[in-house]
């Protein structure tokens, strides 16, 4: 055989042992690893309630009712479209972001001005009037959860303080200590809301 046949040789054995190595044999390593490391994560973080799946907590989801902790806008055309993910791309100075904006507080205020008199937008935590990045987060701040206890009390007839507990409990603090800020997770927080013992109902399903 001659040089150039060996080195063509050589290149179509790489390419293959390279292939296999990296599109069959690595991909089914990691697989193995996740599925038996972190199985619940490799999964999809999916959550369930009386037997049947209905939602990941990886991905927010609408939730419609006075009875329930609701969470970030969403700037998806389809709201919470889980296959699809983007952002509103307004700038601070966007006419369209403002008008979302008012919308959307005037609507908060509507609903939660009942429960706290003299509510006003000033009021209400921003993560509540302004859309995340991609369109899908399933997190709120401690703050909005807190500022949504009084009616969650008020419609379950539960203590105030009953309410105000079971946010602390379900709030995860910045990872490592140091990375993001605190955040109470919306599927959690009502899964957990739907087991106390004055609670009824059941959660919502995804959209």
């Amino acid at each position: 055989m001659s040089g150039t046949g060996r080195a063509i040789l050589r290149a179509v054995v790489a390419t293959l042992v390279l292939a296999a190595i990296t599109g069959l044999v690595y991909p089914l390593v990691m697989t193995g690893v996740a599925q038996a490391v972190f199985r619940h994560k490799a999964d999809g973080s999916l959550a369930t309630a009386g037997g049947r799946v209905i939602g990941s907590t990886l991905i927010g989801q609408e939730w419609t009712g006075p009875r329930w902790f609701y969470g970030r806008p969403s700037a998806i055309t389809k709201p919470y479209d889980a296959s699809t993910s983007s952002g509103s791309n307004q700038g601070p100075l966007s006419d369209a972001l403002a008008k979302a904006i008012g919308e959307r507080a005037k609507a908060i205020v509507d609903l939660e001005g009942p429960y706290r008199p003299g509510l006003t937008t000033a009021q209400i935590p921003p993560d509540l009037l302004t859309a995340s990045a991609s369109g899908l987060d399933p997190d709120i701040s401690p703050e909005a959860a807190m500022f949504q206890a009084p009616r969650i009390a008020a419609e379950r007839h539960l203590p105030l303080s009953q309410v105000t507990q079971l946010v602390r409990d379900h709030t995860s603090n910045r990872t490592l200590s140091f990375l993001g800020e605190p955040r109470v997770n919306v599927l959690e927080l009502n899964l957990a809301l739907d087991g106390e013992p004055a609670g009824e109902g059941r959660a919502a399903t995804l959209r």
